[in-house]
């Protein structure tokens, strides 16, 4: 191979890459932690290197050309190979000190994980853990995150996964929001009742409506797809919310409403790549985490 023609950048690379799959220049350039001038200037420079124009600028936006689209391919095998190097070097470390993200719903980012990483910290201070809050999945395979919990099994062969547990979630309001309706003695009480919603897909009001509530979109008059802001609604008294038994019967401004009505269960899978397996300090959080989140909220 001659070394010699390999005349790029990689860094320019992964700025076209990151912009392409993103989409503007804004969000690459929050994507890859850098000012969007910066961003521009990398792209730019990377196409007077190789001499073709990349993008096309339609009004705010960006439109990838026909050249960028042939070349888009051959930089995607390059960041896939990167952030496999990436993982194999980081999987070498024997060292209990670095870095590690744990990706997580806001639900268990919020109650669960500060408790388990106050233990952590006392047992390897030299770990040091980054918290993705969020209710979209993190790409472990791109190096989003070292080690996500998750409420679902994942299917890429790359990443191991662990099923910790079942969550029983019950039904919850304040006092004073169901003493504002007439009666609640059975699930056709609820008909008229106000839920706050944290799904906009309606798979919340499918899922109700598959245990026996009659309940329709005019159910859900307020909507936030942040689950904590969907907690605080509720215990601001603005509806009926859902929340895992374990913190729901903890919290003294709400109590479940109907507690006949069946739990909503679902599972929690501790998830990380296989390659990252081999590292010493990444092994480390993933058993501890394995360990407390099986445990009780209260037990923690």
């Amino acid at each position: 191979m001659d070394w010699r023609s390999v005349n790029f950048d990689w860094n320019r690379a992964r700025a076209f890459l990151i912009t392409a799959q993103e989409g503007s220049l804004s969000a690459a350039a929050r994507a890859l932690g850098m000012s969007q001038p910066t961003l521009s200037r990398q792209v730019s420079a990377l196409e007077k290197e190789l001499g073709v124009v990349l993008f096309e600028r339609v009004g705010l936006g960006l439109t990838i050309t026909p050249s960028g689209l042939e070349l888009l391919q051959k930089v995607k095998l390059m960041g896939e190979a990167a952030s496999q190097f990436s993982l194999l070097a980081t999987g070498q470390s024997q060292q209990l000190e670095g870095n590690v993200c744990i990706s997580a719903s806001e639900v268990y980012a919020m109650f669960w994980l500060p408790k388990i990483v106050a233990k952590l910290r006392l047992l390897e201070p030299k770990i040091h853990i980054e918290i993705i809050a969020t209710s979209q999945v993190s790409d472990l395979r791109m190096r989003e995150a070292d080690i996500a919990i998750r409420n679902f099994r994942p299917t890429q062969p790359e990443l191991i996964a662990r099923k910790i547990k079942e969550v029983e979630a019950k039904l919850y309001a304040t006092t004073e929001y169901l003493n504002s309706i007439a009666k609640i003695d059975c699930k056709a009480d609820l008909a008229g009742a106000a839920f706050i919603s944290f799904d906009g897909s309606g798979m919340l009001l499918k899922g109700l409506q598959e245990r026996g509530l009659n309940l329709t979109a005019a159910n859900f008059p307020v909507l936030s797809e942040s689950f904590m802001v969907h907690w605080e609604m509720v215990k601001q008294g603005l509806g009926i919310g859902i929340m895992p038994e374990d913190i729901g019967a903890l919290e003294p401004k709400v109590r479940q409403v109907l507690p006949s009505f069946s739990s909503i269960s679902f599972p929690i899978w501790l998830t990380v790549h296989r390659e990252l397996q081999t590292s010493s300090r990444v092994r480390m959080v993933y058993d501890l985490l394995a360990t407390e989140l099986a445990k009780p909220y209260s037990k923690l």
